[in-house]
C-alpha cells in the first residue's frame, strides 16, 4: 500500500469525536448510555430558517453559488455584525464558509508558514491545535488557570508573543470553560496586542448570544477599533440557532485576508450550499426572541449541572458565564479506584470508567489542554441531565 502523508502523524482525532463514537457503539448494544460529550444543542432549527430553504429549493435556488457566499446572505452577515457588535464590514470583507471550522482552516492555511506561531489560550477547543499543526504552524498555548476564572491574562499573553507569533486565538465564551471576558477584560487584552502589530488576531464568537446573568458580550474588534485591520472576527449559526447540520459559518476581516482566504476555499470545497445559505440568511433576519429564550433555558440547565457536580464528592465545578459547557475539577478523584476495578490515575481514566460503568459520556481535560478536568455538555434535555449528574454522583461515591 503506498505511504499516506506524514503530516497526518502530526494531527489527532478529535477526543469529543471519539467518545461520541464509543457511547454509540454502547448504545447499539441496547445501553441506555447519556451523552455529555458533544456541543450540539438539543434544539430544532428555527421553522423560518428550514421553511426559507424549503421555498429557495422550490424557486431554483440550486445552482453552483459564488464562492464567498450569496449576496442575499452576506447582506444578513454585514446587518447582523452591525446590530450585534457595532462592526462595519464592507461586502467584500465578509466571507461564508462550510462552518465556523472552515473559517479557521481557510485563516491558517491563507497566512501561516512553515514554523509560525498559533497562540492558543488553554483550555482550548482542540481543533485549533490541529489545524494550526496542519497548515505548517505550531501551536503555542497560554495557561488559563481556574483561579483566574479560566480567562486570559494580559501579563501571561504578552510573555507569550514572540517575533514569531502570526495568530492569536481568542474565544469567549469559551469551549470548554464557558468563561467569558468582560469589556474592562478584554480591553487589557486588546491594549497587549495594541504592542505587537505583526500579529493576527482570531476571534471565534460561536458562543456569543449563550451568555447568563446580564453578562455583556464583546469582541475585540469592537472593543479596540485600531485592531479591526488585523482581526478576522469568526461566528455562524450552528449554536445560536441550533443548525449545526446545515453547515453555515461566516467570518469578517481585513479584504487582502479575505480574498487570501477564498483561494483556499475555492481549492477545498468552493462555494457553500445555496439551500444553507438562504435558511441562516432567514435565521439571521428573523426574530430572534427564540435565541434568548433557549439561551435562559441553557442557564437553568447550567445551575443545576453545577450544583449537582459539586455535590459529588471529589469534585469542583466552577460556574461560567457562558457557552454550554461546564469543567469541573476531577483532582478529589485522582489516585483512588472505580467500583469496576480501574485506577483513576487522570481525567482520561475518569471519562473512560464513567462511561464504561455508568454510561455517561463526557471528555478529558487532557483534550483541551488542562487536566483533571472533564468536559460536560448540558446541551440535552433536563431530565437527561439531572439522571448523568445523578450517575456521575454515585460513581464518585463508590470511589475508594
Amino acid at each position: 500500500m503506498p505511504a499516506l502523508a506524514e503530516r497526518l502523524n502530526r494531527v489527532s482525532v478529535s477526543a469529543s469525536v471519539i467518545m461520541t463514537i464509543k457511547a454509540r457503539e454502547l448504545a447499539a448494544q441496547g445501553i441506555k448510555v447519556i451523552s455529555l460529550a458533544s456541543g450540539e444543542p438539543d434544539f430544532p432549527s428555527p421553522p423560518h430558517a428550514i421553511e426559507a430553504a424549503h421555498q429557495a429549493a422550490l424557486a431554483g435556488d440550486t445552482k453552483y453559488p459564488p464562492q464567498d457566499g450569496t449576496r442575499r446572505l452576506k447582506e444578513a452577515v454585514q446587518r447582523k455584525f452591525k446590530r450585534d457588535n457595532n462592526l462595519d464590514y464592507a461586502l467584500d470583507e465578509i466571507m461564508v464558509t462550510n462552518g465556523g471550522k472552515q473559517s479557521i482552516f481557510n485563516a491558517f492555511m491563507a497566512t501561516i508558514d512553515p514554523g509560525d506561531e498559533v497562540l492558543i489560550p488553554a483550555p482550548y477547543w482542540v481543533s485549533y491545535a490541529e489545524m494550526a499543526k496542519v497548515a505548517g504552524g505550531v501551536p503555542v498555548t497560554i495557561n488559563c488557570p481556574q483561579n483566574n476564572g479560566f480567562k486570559l491574562r494580559p501579563e501571561d499573553l504578552d510573555a507569550a508573543i514572540t517575533p514569531k507569533t502570526k495568530w492569536v486565538m481568542i474565544n469567549f465564551p469559551n469551549n470548554p470553560t464557558g468563561a467569558a471576558c468582560s469589556r474592562a477584560e478584554m480591553q487589557a487584552i486588546a491594549a497587549v496586542l495594541m504592542k505587537h502589530p505583526h500579529v493576527w488576531i482570531m476571534t471565534d464568537d460561536m458562543y456569543e448570544h449563550l451568555i447568563y446573568d446580564g453578562f455583556e458580550f464583546c469582541t475585540i474588534a469592537d472593543v479596540e477599533p485600531r485592531l479591526k485591520d488585523r482581526t478576522l472576527t469568526v461566528n455562524g449559526a450552528s449554536k445560536t440557532y441550533a443548525m449545526t447540520g446545515w453547515r453555515i459559518g461566516f467570518c469578517g476581516g481585513p479584504k487582502a485576508l479575505i480574498k487570501g482566504m477564498m483561494n483556499m476555499q475555492g481549492q477545498a470545497t468552493a462555494g457553500v450550499s445555496t439551500i444553507s445559505q438562504a435558511a441562516v440568511a432567514a435565521a439571521l433576519d428573523g426574530p430572534q426572541d427564540l435565541v434568548r429564550e433557549r439561551a435562559e433555558e441553557y442557564r437553568q440547565r447550567r445551575d443545576l449541572v453545577v450544583d449537582m457536580l459539586n455535590a459529588a464528592p471529589g469534585i469542583s465545578c466552577h460556574k461560567p458565564e457562558g457557552a454550554f459547557y461546564v469543567f469541573p475539577n476531577i483532582a478529589g478523584c485522582i489516585g483512588k479506584t472505580s467500583k469496576g476495578g480501574r485506577k483513576i490515575e487522570t481525567d482520561t481514566d475518569f471519562a473512560m470508567a464513567l462511561l464504561e460503568e455508568k454510561y455517561v459520556a463526557t471528555v478529558q481535560g487532557t483534550a483541551y489542554g488542562m487536566s483533571p478536568y472533564l468536559r460536560i455538555s448540558y446541551a440535552t434535555n433536563t431530565e437527561n441531565l439531572r439522571e448523568a449528574c445523578g450517575r456521575i454522583q454515585e460513581f464518585c461515591r463508590e470511589l475508594s
